[in-house]
């Protein structure tokens, strides 16, 4: 994801001259052919985020489009007052990208844990929020995120994620949009960001044991994708929301608002961390599955609910 991320802004760079990219004294080794190329174009801030984020805001009213790259919580919870107060209050073209979604950097421990981020910026007034699962939606939302005017915030993995898509089966994607893996009756999983695989896993499991759950992955949190909702609920009775991230304030929790205003509303259950911290270390998979966030954890909480 992040390679596709750097190509894709490359690409956009290429025909954008207004385009200037601002890092926190990180991402070197992946940032270098960037820089090389567009020497012009590129702002080392150093490790002082919060004046990052308001030079960008700064650049951005004076007419470019500044995208601001960091790993983890720097780029969003370490100055979410200038977010807020300097760049959405004004409509600025910041676009906030945030490397390590969830338990990417998880050996690093809780500080670089980036599980309460959608929630942040979500609720602030304009934002638009994109989570891809995998480098094809990565490259499929990198249009928008980059174009669309206004502050909007994009979370991918470090690399190395499982790819769900075919290449190239994403072009001309809507922001805004669900994307349907496959089609369900007794149950659906929704999710957002790189935890998709685990959702295609558990509905393969419990395939097997004759139920047909639906898969569906939400590359944007907000907006989200009201009508695609509105189907699912016509579907099922019963919705599982899947993110690696807290079900407090994100993905699960812009499910239920949408959900809620439906004349036939599911019962909606969340699983993600339950308004806890990490409070151990290990890799990403590791934390998955202490958390109950692997494939075979979340079929086995579905199959208990569904033989209920």
């Amino acid at each position: 994801m992040r390679d596709t991320f750097t190509r894709c802004l490359e690409a956009y760079a290429e025909s954008h001259p207004e385009l200037v990219l601002v890092t926190g004294d990180l991402g070197f080794g992946v940032l270098k052919p960037f820089m090389e190329k567009f020497p012009e174009k590129f702002i080392n801030a150093g490790i002082a985020e919060q004046a990052m984020m308001s030079m960008a805001a700064g650049l951005a009213l004076e007419g470019k489009t500044v995208v601001v790259y960091s790993i983890g919580n720097f780029p969003t919870l370490r100055c979410l007052e200038q977010i807020r107060n300097c760049c959405a209050y004004h409509n600025a073209n910041v676009k906030i990208v945030c490397v390590g979604a969830g338990f990417t950097y998880g050996t690093l421990g809780m500080t670089h844990h980036a599980t309460e981020d959608m929630s942040a910026l979500r609720v602030l007034p304009g934002v638009k929020v994109y989570a891809p699962a995998d480098a094809v939606e990565t490259e499929a939302v990198m249009g928008p995120f980059l174009s669309e005017p206004g502050v909007a915030y994009l979370r991918i993995g470090r690399g190395g994620e499982r790819r769900c898509h075919e290449d190239g089966s994403l072009n001309n994607y809507e922001t805004g949009k669900a994307l349907e893996q496959f089609e369900g009756s007794d149950a659906y999983i929704l999710t957002s960001g790189n935890i998709l695989p685990s959702a295609i896993d558990a509905a393969y499991l419990l395939s097997q044991q004759g139920y047909k759950v639906g898969v569906a992955s939400f590359p944007t949190v907000k907006p989200i994708d009201v009508e695609y909702l509105r189907k699912v609920c016509d579907r099922t009775d019963r919705i599982y929301t899947l993110e690696e991230h807290t079900i407090v304030g994100g993905f699960g929790s812009a499910v239920c608002e949408t959900v809620c205003s439906f004349d036939k509303r599911p019962r909606v259950i969340r699983l993600g961390l339950n308004d806890t911290y990490c409070a151990i270390v290990g890799n990403q998979q590791y934390l998955e599955k202490h958390f109950g966030l692997d494939g075979e954890s979340v079929a086995q909480r579905v199959l208990e609910d569904l033989k209920k």
